[in-house]
């Protein structure tokens, strides 16, 4: 199946680059361009890509903005969102998370990495790093004013199972780690998690993480770090 790609950026010269990048991948195609958020917002309402690559610093309204928009619409749900910005900073990457990006990544990225972002992403996975998870998470999104109060009845639909897979994706654990730590098969480790994304309503896995920390199944350890509830 070819992944159908919608670059956002107000550079010409860098969405000439990308689309050169994307279009000389078998399995990618961009279908559009967009120079400010509002036009993204237009553009994938009227293409409905499997991915938005997304520039923050925009003029009109940002990327960051767009972003809410876009995850805010039902009807653009399978739409997901690559933040590729020069600005790598802790906040902003916290504020695209909450926004609602499926991941983050800056432009010095390398040509097969991008590729790869692309695939990632379309798949329904965070691209975020594990170590970048954790860092985000017990930095921003466990904190009261970053995160709205506490619903644990919406883990009541999980099986235990399904819990405890939420609750290893919430500490930074890639699918590969947990397998390994469970002595499960990756696709098994997946395939609970995608349930759990399903009955959460988890646009991917990065909002899973959210949800996970919002709901008290994750919490912060007093040394800073991520963890699990029992």
């Amino acid at each position: 199946m070819t992944l159908r790609v919608l670059l956002a950026d107000d550079q010409a010269l860098l969405r000439g680059a990308f689309r050169m990048l994307l279009d000389s991948a078998d399995d990618i195609t961009v279908v559009g361009e967009a120079a400010d958020g509002r036009e993204a917002v237009r553009r994938t309402r009227e293409l409905r890509p499997d991915v938005v690559i997304m520039d923050i610093r925009m003029p009109e309204v940002d990327g960051l903005t767009a972003t809410s928009e876009i995850c805010a619409d039902p009807e653009l749900r399978t739409s997901r969102i690559l933040i590729l910005t020069t600005y790598e900073t802790d906040e902003y990457v916290a504020q695209a998370l909450r926004a609602g990006a499926s991941g983050f990544i800056g432009k010095g990225i390398g040509a097969e990495a991008l590729l790869d972002a692309v695939r990632t992403i379309a798949e329904g996975d965070t691209l975020l790093s594990p170590a970048a998870t954790r860092s985000l998470v017990t930095r921003f999104l466990a904190t009261p004013d970053a995160a709205p109060p506490h619903h644990p009845e919406q883990l009541a639909a999980l099986t235990p199972r399904e819990r405890e897979m939420v609750g290893l994706v919430a500490t930074g654990l890639s699918n590969q780690e947990i397998a390994e730590r469970m002595f499960l098969s990756p696709f098994t480790v997946r395939a609970h998690v995608q349930r759990a994304m399903t009955k959460l309503e988890a646009r991917d896995r990065a909002q899973l993480v959210v949800i996970a920390y919002r709901t008290g199944l994750a919490h912060v350890t007093p040394d800073g770090g991520a963890d699990r509830l029992p």
